[in-house]
């Protein structure tokens, strides 16, 4: 941990699985500390007025949720005098969606699905972006300087050792187009690929929260698993 203090963070996903996941994968860090959890756009405010929870530091934030937009609470936490910084976690890839998003000050943008090392570089880079500018002194250019060159991507994320990123983004791609939740066996069937390595990557998609997986129920012979998509489409 580099503070002697950790960031305290709000979760925002009305997605429970997702808002779980993401949450878990905070706790896994160090130097980061989950304040409050908030479904939606209600939620997401009462925590940042609560009394009873530490002030907020960081928003983790995604786009579509149930009663609201996410920019729609970005330009209200502005308006209320709010100043946590926010990293958008959001399957949303619409130019200006993450036009607007950067407009209003996000530090950081991660698209859905994602590995957890791809979180993990996005919130250390946040971190070492919060270390460089502290309230203590006035920032010297250096420091200002120091500080944003952290939000810059460092380099290429790794997938788990075998896994390849135009894989893992077919898989993704397939699931999310389904109408219903579908097998290993279907996706392997639809992908042109062996069931082991659909499964795989289906079973990495429900780690990082952006897939479910459940028994198929009323299925013949050896019971399936079945995995539908955790974001609309």
């Amino acid at each position: 941990m580099t503070g002697t203090t950790p960031i305290r963070v709000l979760v925002v996903d009305d997605e429970p699985i997702a808002l779980a996941a993401h949450a878990d994968y905070v706790r896994r860090m160090d130097g980061f500390e989950v304040a409050a959890e908030a479904n939606g756009m209600g939620a997401a405010l009462a925590a940042l007025h609560d009394p009873a929870v530490p002030a907020i530091q960081l928003v983790l934030l995604d786009m579509n949720l149930t009663d609201g937009h996410g920019l729609d609470l970005l330009r209200r936490i502005h308006g209320l005098g709010l100043v946590p910084d926010v990293v958008a976690i959001t399957a949303v890839r619409e130019v200006h969606v993450v036009r607007s998003a950067i407009a209003l000050g996000i530090t950081a943008y991660l698209v859905k699905p994602f590995t957890f090392a791809a979180f993990r570089e996005k919130l250390e880079s946040y971190r070492k972006y919060h270390d460089a500018l502290t309230d203590r002194a006035p920032a010297s250019q250096e420091a200002i300087d120091r500080a944003l060159s952290q939000l810059r991507p460092s380099g290429k994320i790794l997938l788990p050792k075998g896994m390849l990123p135009e894989t893992l983004r077919a898989v993704a791609g397939w699931l999310r187009e389904q109408e219903g939740p579908a097998s290993a066996t279907e996706a392997a069937a639809g992908l042109s690929m062996s069931r082991v390595t659909a499964r795989r990557y289906l079973d990495h998609l429900v780690e990082n929260g952006s897939a479910a997986k459940a028994p198929r129920h009323g299925s013949p012979g050896r019971p399936e698993l079945e995995y539908s998509w955790s974001r609309p489409r």
